[in-house]
């Protein structure tokens, strides 16, 4: 499968396949615009900083050549990262080749310079400045320079990219640019900041590409390749069928310490496969490179095949170190059942997690004990999730007034506990049919409804749902007020989805978006995951600290073969950790011979723990 690229809004509508495109058909005539800003007087006593000392993660035995073959399940909407349809997965990829001013080192997570060779911090917090690698370049040739900077804050504000959330954080978190030279600037934020570097390190925009904003962008823009700074560019495609980004041969950043040896495939081309079991026939016959395996059924069942029995393919199970998404189950408590503590808390305890893991799990998943695990010091180790409990149900349900009815589901006043679960992929259908079974001898009842992706994220967006089964992508730090704050609560289009409204809670978020002492952040992080905790609203269900893969073993890795961060051995172009690995032509010609003739290869499953914490054990 290598990446598999799906998100809830790349599903292809009334986009017919037509001829092949070529990244000069779609390109924009540039144009020349004169910025009208004057420029401003460094500073005398800044400190720069600069990072060249933190180990690289590539190997000195990459090669260049080769095409990584991967697959998407549907085709994008749109090549524009921002404005309508313009958030699927695809766009990972489109923005993994657009570098930023810094990075963070996958394994130390210091930082580490990328469009920047050098930065600094001002005495106030909210103020960094940035020298630029003078050899940066577009990839239409242009120099990057702090106009792109300066750039990127008039475009994200514009009305005419339709974009609502960009236009209202490059508003009200990023003041302004301050331009001093065509490679050095600072860029102001509207508030101090802890971890100032995380927050306002934005990217550059091509002003030379981008300077015909009109009422005609979204339309304009739709199918434009915009140029980019990393080692990638889209070179063709063909709507509905496949899309193929080329390396540059001569990209500005290819010798620069943590870029040396990477990106090493000429080119990765990704085909529209819909069908994830057909996807597996694809790698089965060498048309895909490589295959996730995380799932279960992948991992035990589908990979007892003849090509890796013969050793064609390899498998591997890797321990990575990141923040865990918080998957679970999200309880609405505009619901009048949910409006009840106890009520939350017996819903909870009625949930056989520990089963699920055991049984349709194989024990390969572990149990997620809160929603903020892998944070570090940030993370509060001493919740436990509640475990299944049937006694502790009855006792409960017994206090709420509730009473078993004749069909063995808790009554009060006419009303059944009985719940609409809302979920929306097929595999994990299993999993909650056991739920289900095991919350009916607690006397709940667990009615599952599965919808499509869309379907259920607008409906519990919309805060329609009972419960909603999903999980929710991380970060580098927790975020909590998006989440729990009661200023996103009983409102549609927040990611408040259990409507969670308390004032003790707000009052704790609210002093830790205002700390800028790492200490107290660290203490009022772990002080408010206990408070979620007590509420109750969220129930943790799983957690998966590795990935794992099937691969042709014509591909090669550094040692280990990837990084803490890494969530794949085929990230062909994050700047983090991606373009890790490489085909070797001589194991590839040997392969198709072996292949050919019928010679096998000793299987090789490889287990790889450098990254293993104790709380994957």
């Amino acid at each position: 499968m290598g990446v598999v690229l799906s998100g809830l809004l790349g599903l292809l509508s009334g986009c017919a396949p037509g001829g092949e495109e070529t990244a000069e058909e779609a390109a924009v005539v540039p144009c020349e615009v004169e910025p009208t800003y004057e420029r401003e007087t460094l500073p005398e006593d800044i400190e720069w900083q600069t990072n060249d000392r933190d180990p690289v993660f590539a190997s000195p035995a990459a090669v260049k050549g080769g095409t990584y073959h991967a697959a998407l399940t549907s085709f994008p909407l749109t090549f524009r990262v921002v404005g309508p349809d313009s958030n699927s997965s695809f766009r990972g990829a489109i923005l993994g080749n657009q570098l930023g001013l810094i990075g963070i080192h996958p394994n130390t997570e210091n930082i580490i310079p990328e469009l920047a060779t050098h930065w600094a911090y001002a005495a106030d917090k909210k103020t960094m400045y940035f020298r630029l690698d003078p050899a940066a370049r577009w990839s239409d040739g242009h120099p990057v320079t702090s106009d792109d900077f300066v750039y990127t804050l008039e475009f994200m504000r514009s009305k005419h990219i339709i974009a609502p959330w960009y236009n209202d954080y490059y508003t009200q978190e990023i003041d302004r640019v301050i331009v001093y030279d065509d490679r050095t600037f600072a860029i102001v934020g509207t508030k101090a900041q802890p971890d100032l570097h995380l927050k306002i390190t934005i990217g550059p925009t091509p002003r030379h590409f981008y300077c015909r904003l009109d009422e005609n962008f979204v339309r304009d823009y739709n199918w434009r390749i915009a140029p980019n700074t990393g080692p990638y560019q889209m070179s063709r495609f063909k709507k509905g069928r496949y899309v193929v980004f080329e390396r540059k041969k001569d990209w500005w950043a290819r010798e620069r310490r943590y870029f040396k040896n990477r990106y090493n495939v000429d080119r990765v081309r990704f085909t529209v496969i819909r069908d994830v079991n057909l996807q597996w026939e694809y790698f089965l016959k060498a048309k895909l490179d490589s295959f996730g395996l995380t799932m279960p059924q992948f991992w035990h069942i589908k990979s007892n095949t003849p090509v890796v029995a013969k050793g064609y393919v390899e498998k591997i199970w890797f321990f990575n170190d990141t923040p865990q998404s918080a998957q679970g189950l999200w309880l609405n408590q505009d619901r009048e059942i949910f409006k009840d503590l106890r009520l939350r808390e017996a819903f909870a305890h009625a949930m056989n997690i520990e089963k699920v893991i055991a049984t349709v799990l194989r024990n390969d998943y572990f149990r997620l004990e809160s929603a903020y695990v892998g944070y570090g010091r940030y993370t509060n180790e001493g919740i436990k999730a509640r475990r299944f409990d049937l006694a502790r149900v009855d006792r409960l349900m017994q206090a709420a007034g509730w009473q078993r009815g004749p069909d063995g589901i808790w009554r009060q006043d006419g009303q059944r506990f009985s719940v609409e679960v809302a979920y929306s992929r097929e595999e994990h259908t299993p999993r909650l049919v056991v739920l289900k079974e095991e919350a009916r001898k607690a006397g709940i009842e667990l009615r599952l409804q599965r919808l499509d992706s869309a379907a259920q994220y607008k409906k519990v967006m919309e805060k329609r749902h009972d419960v909603g089964w999903l999980g929710w992508s991380t970060g580098m730090r927790p975020h909590f007020w998006e989440f729990w704050h009661s200023a996103n609560a009983h409102r549609p289009q927040t990611n408040n989805i259990t409507n969670t409204d308390d004032p003790e809670l707000d009052r704790l978020i609210d002093r830790y978006r205002a700390s800028l002492d790492e200490t107290e952040r660290i203490e009022l992080a772990r002080e408010i995951q206990a408070r979620v905790h007590a509420i109750g609203a969220f129930v943790p269900t799983f957690m998966v600290p590795y990935f794992r893969e099937a691969y042709w073993r014509w591909w090669r890795f550094p040692e280990p073969p990837a990084t803490r961060l890494s969530d794949s051995l085929f990230d062909p172009f994050g700047s983090a950790s991606g373009g890790l690995f490489w085909l070797d032509p001589v194991r590839y010609a040997e392969t198709r011979q072996a292949m050919r003739q019928g010679v096998t290869f000793e299987p090789v499953t490889r287990r790889d723990t450098t990254f293993k914490t104790d709380g994957s054990s």
